[in-house]
């Protein structure tokens, strides 16, 4: 269902198809999960750097998906493949490994799961850290010629209104209150606020599928879920995989790219409605 337990992952550990993903990324410090990776990583793991192994180097919003083709020759090198069971980690309660997830799960990988509780959930659960740095040979892995389950702006910009928006952000980004990085306050007209702290317990886990139901069952069939820059949006996805849901859309430029293109926003908390654009 896209999660394994840190107690699951204990009895795993050092099996010969297990690979492990560490994700940790941080927006205001992008090198500061590389460091953190350097300081004590889980046995076995493998540094996934956001900005240059998820990402392209250009398209729409700040950090766009790669080809298919461009990302599994990535994977390949650090050591995936088809035959992994892959367990993506990271120490912000899976918003940032979701990214990963949802790639590979969206481009046909069978076994990808994130490491509930992450890191802090990892160590709780009894588990140690290493400094070790793992030599795998590369990988074969095969994916799917194209991403499935995306919208463009364009797209989603004629469907407002009929599909539901999910805000993953902050509730004051989402409201317009602050904004660090993109170039106008607000959100994405129609989007409603689902942050992704919402997805996760006290005990720093998931919800139980049924809590993450209500959260998001009430949207409807048709969902796209955005973030800032299509990364945190996959928390949301992962977190409607855990409750049973249809997967939704992502939107890979997010904010990002809809703030950039000069496009209509909304502040406050009400969704607004949906704007008059101009044709073509």
């Amino acid at each position: 269902m896209g999660l394994i337990s840190p107690e699951a992952l204990l009895g795993r550990i050092g099996g010969p198809s297990l690979r492990l993903a560490d994700v940790r990324w941080w927006l205001a410090d992008p090198g500061k999960g590389r460091r953190d990776y350097e300081a004590g990583h889980l046995p076995g793991a493998v540094f996934v750097d956001v900005d240059t192994d998820l990402v392209a180097e250009d398209g729409p919003g700040r950090h766009p998906l790669p080809s298919p083709s461009a990302f599994a020759r990535r994977m390949e090198a650090l050591g995936f493949g088809d035959a992994n069971e892959i367990v993506a980690y990271d120490d912000a309660a899976g918003t940032i490994a979701a990214r990963l997830w949802w790639m590979l799960d969206d481009l046909g990988h069978p076994s990808v799961r994130v490491l509930d509780g992450g890191v802090q959930g990892w160590l709780a659960a009894g588990g140690m850290l290493t400094v070790a740095v793992p030599t795998r040979p590369p990988g074969t892995l095969t994916v799917h010629p194209a991403w499935s389950r995306v919208i463009d702006r364009v797209a989603l910009a004629g469907r407002l209104g009929s599909a539901s928006v999910i805000d993953a952000r902050v509730p004051e980004r989402y409201r317009g209150d602050v904004e660090p990085i993109d170039p106008v306050a607000g959100h994405i007209p129609t989007a409603l606020s689902r942050p992704t702290g919402g997805n996760i317990g006290r005990d720093g886990r998931f919800l139980p599928a049924d809590e993450l139901r209500d959260r998001f069952k009430p949207l409807g069939d048709e969902v796209v879920t955005a973030c800032g820059s299509g990364i945190t949006a996959c928390h949301n996805a992962l977190a409607m995989r855990v409750a049973g849901l249809p997967d939704p859309l992502l939107y890979p430029g997010s904010y990002s790219d809809w703030s950039r293109a000069g496009l209509p926003v909304a502040t406050g908390d009400a969704p607004g409605d949906p704007p008059t654009l101009p044709e073509g």
